[in-house]
């Protein structure tokens, strides 16, 4: 089905807000329940009380009763309460079953003052609703709507007001129903004045009947002066503690009945008057201020214990919002906004915090379908230690969502020009960019001059030109200078505005671009110096590598040697920068003897080629002595210690004796060698010394060897065997299979071999070192 023959999307049910509803009316079942069940209890008391009667007697009595007049319960409980507290129209409570005569003067009674009962009927649900509402967490305000709905409404009554008498004998309005919010924030407060009409039923404790009003020297609560009021005192253990006002649209004559209906009800406001939290601060002149506004707008206020947020007032418009909530303030904003209360909890506290006011686009910020209608334009503002006032839209305002979008992109700020009426428009932003104070008089683009470096006026005019003369849209990049001496980088963007043909006006936009403008200069010159850095970098990685490969060369031809054949290999690391240490060398002596030699310096780079060569070259000179191993590696720890760098490094140096086949050796720290023989491979376990280079006056062991001809010798550095998936033992033991698994061949061959089996992942350098006994 296409969009045309669908028509357009329907919004679909909230299921929050029903939740909500269903909640509400089911508070409202409550309270009617508790009320009927009220009035019945009482009724049944009266029962127990006159007949002798048990509980569920009087209950059942109660029923039959109501079945014989055909009335409902509820008014049989009614008139048999008002029988025993004395209003007219029931002289007693009806007699049990079996007993036809006070029956029958009930029902005579009935016929003769029907109008009476039911007014008592009307006081007496009144009464249990209050009590059922006081019972149910109801505010004062909803309780005092129950009265007068249930009670004082059929008597014609305007509005209701509850006012607290307070230590210095102030009344303070605790509650009230029928009236505006500006009217009540009128009579929030009434003092002690002399002679007061309030205060003076206050002190006598006698009710004050008004039917014609008021004078108009002396005020009153209620539409006019000449509207009819009564004041009535309310007692709580024979003290009096406040004051009821019923007001009416007119004059009234206030008769008998009325003010007997009047008294009953006093007694229930009485009671509930101190179901308000004493000392609760009201919103005062914010009430009747928000009412004036088109946009919705509400009053919250934080518990001081416990930090809950309350709806103090609401808009009518605000109201709409919360039509699904019954009597929405005085309530917790979790029951009217359950969907937008962490938002709103979040940014109330934010602004009581910072005293300043916040903003977002939408609460809640993250809105997926089926939720409620989110609020748009949210403004959240700071009125005292533990009040906000919340503004917001109903809908997307266009003109404050194009505002964040120029206001998202990089500064952007939008201008006008009239050019028939001369006058000017600027967006916000364009406010902030030129240093000025918001508010004041924008500038025409044509008298910008004076806002921008001298330098820069002839882009000006040049742009002034095509959107005059050529009349066409154009953009250039001028140095704003602002008052407070900031210099600005500016790119003005702008279009001519034709009406018939006419030049009638320019718009476009304003955008800073002083931050693209000092990271385009950064970023050059962070290119240059890294443009240096890198050719430096090369330069020093070529030399390295070529000292290293002069040194160590990756290829070396085989060597025939007084009873060995030697095979030496060097594999680079991966990557130029982890140029590292490690060294090799085998060196015929004088004696007739051959030095064989593997080493690694700590580390990478150049330090550690420079310190190689020096261990190197070191150890050359050292072996021409004649010394034993041992004794040449601790010479050779001892010029590592005075090397430029402080390099720690691990070798393993051998002397071959052709004469015996031995070879005798040592170790500063180094892997094992392998020795292949007869297919066999073995790790032959050094000594245990300390590395080079580690602490003076070390001392190094020396093992002998004795060879075969046929066996192979392989010394190598940690490059071949470690990996950071294993431990070394793993990578030794890889090494050992791979060796056995070499097939018989050429010593170069079984050297390529080998590194080509065997390889490390650390992407280190390695050197590898293959003697084969003659």
């Amino acid at each position: 089905m296409t969009m045309s023959e669908q028509g357009p999307d329907e919004p679909g049910p909230d299921p929050l807000a029903d939740a909500v509803t269903q909640l509400t009316a089911e508070l409202a079942a409550l309270r009617r329940d508790v009320a009927r069940r009220h009035l019945l209890d009482l009724a049944c008391g009266v029962l127990v009380a006159r007949h002798s009667l048990g509980p569920g007697e009087a209950m059942d009595h109660l029923g039959r009763l109501a079945e014989t007049m055909n009335v409902g319960p509820e008014d049989i409980a009614a008139d048999i309460v008002n029988g025993a507290t004395g209003p007219s129209g029931a002289a007693g409570g009806p007699a049990p079953e079996g007993s036809t005569g006070p029956l029958t003067a009930y029902g005579a009674a009935s016929a003769e003052a029907g109008e009476e009962r039911a007014e008592g009927r009307r006081a007496r649900f009144a009464e249990a609703a209050a009590d059922a509402a006081a019972q149910t967490g109801g505010t004062v305000d909803e309780i005092a709507a129950t009265l007068l709905n249930g009670g004082m409404r059929p008597l014609g009554a305007r509005a209701l007001w509850l006012f607290r008498r307070t230590e210095t004998d102030c009344l303070r309005l605790a509650g009230q129903a029928g009236a505006n919010p500006l009217e009540a924030a009128h009579w929030r407060w009434v003092p002690p004045a002399a002679g007061s009409a309030l205060h003076r039923v206050l002190n006598d404790g006698t009710p004050l009947w008004l039917p014609d009003g008021t004078s108009a020297a002396e005020a009153l609560p209620g539409p006019a002066p000449g509207s009819a009021r009564a004041v009535l005192p309310l007692r709580q253990r024979g003290v009096v503690t406040g004051l009821a006002l019923v007001d009416w649209p007119g004059p009234v004559a206030l008769d008998e009945s009325v003010r007997r209906s009047l008294t009953g009800l006093a007694v229930p406001a009485a009671r509930i008057l101190d179901a308000g939290a004493p000392g609760t601060p009201d919103p005062g002149v914010l009430a009747p201020l928000l009412d004036l506004l088109t946009h919705p707008a509400m009053a919250l206020r934080a518990d001081p214990e416990s930090g809950t947020l309350h709806i103090e007032h609401l808009n009518r418009p605000a109201l709409d919002s919360a039509r699904h909530v019954h009597g929405p303030a005085g309530r917790p904003l979790a029951q009217v906004f359950p969907a937008m209360h962490d938002d709103l909890v979040r940014l109330a506290r934010t602004a009581r915090e910072s005293a300043a006011p916040q903003r977002v686009a939408r609460v809640p910020v993250v809105h997926r379908s089926g939720d409620p209608d989110p609020l748009h334009d949210v403004r959240v503002l700071p009125v005292g230690p533990d009040r906000t006032v919340v503004f917001w839209h109903g809908a997307t305002n266009p003109e404050l969502s194009l505002s964040r979008v120029l206001g998202r992109l990089e500064n952007l700020a939008a201008f006008e020009d009239d050019l028939i009426t001369g006058r000017s428009r600027w967006s916000e932003q364009a406010y902030r960019i030129f240093g000025l104070e918001p508010g004041g008089s924008p500038v025409p683009l044509r008298r910008l001059a004076p806002h921008l470096h001298r330098e820069d006026t002839g882009k000006l005019n040049e742009l002034l030109m095509e959107l005059t003369q050529r009349r066409e849209g154009t953009d250039t990049v001028v140095r704003a200078v602002r008052e407070d001496g900031g210099l600005r980088h500016l790119r003005i963007a702008a279009e001519p505005l034709l009406t018939g043909g006419v030049l009638t006006g320019i718009t476009g936009v304003y955008q800073d671009v002083s931050a693209q403008h000092h990271t385009e200069i950064a970023l050059s010159a962070t290119f240059d110096r890294l443009t240096a850095a890198q050719t430096q970098a090369a330069l020093r990685h070529q030399l390295v590598l070529q000292l290293q490969q002069a040194i160590v060369p990756e290829v070396p031809e085989l060597q025939r040697l007084p009873g060995l054949q030697v095979a030496a290999r060097y594999r680079p690391a991966a990557e130029e920068y982890r140029v590292g240490g490690d060294w090799y060398d085998v060196l015929p002596l004088p004696d007739g003897r051959v030095l064989v030699v593997t080493g690694d310096i700590a580390g990478h780079g150049i330090d550690s080629v420079t310190g190689m060569v020096a261990l190197r070259n070191a150890l050359r000179g050292l072996a021409f002595t004649g010394h034993t191993p041992g004794r040449l590696m601790a010479w050779l720890n001892e010029v590592t210690l005075q090397t430029h760098g402080h390099p720690t490094a691990t070798a393993v140096c051998g002397l071959y004796d052709p004469s015996d086949r031995s070879l005798c050796w040592a170790s500063a720290g180094h892997l094992p060698p392998v020795l292949l023989r007869e297919g066999a491979a073995d790790l032959l376990e050094p000594p245990r010394s300390i590395l080079l280079g580690a602490v003076p006056a070390a001392s190094y062991r020396e093992t002998v060897t004795r060879l075969e001809p046929g066996d192979t010798l392989m010394l190598y550095t940690d490059g071949l065997v470690e990996s950071r998936r294993s431990g070394i033992d793993e990578g030794l033991h890889r090494l050992r299979r791979a060796v056995e698994r070499l097939a018989p061949a050429g010593l170069d061959e079984q050297a390529d071999a080998l590194l080509a089996a065997v390889t490390g992942d650390t992407d280190d350098d390695t050197s590898l070192v293959v003697v084969r006994v003659s």
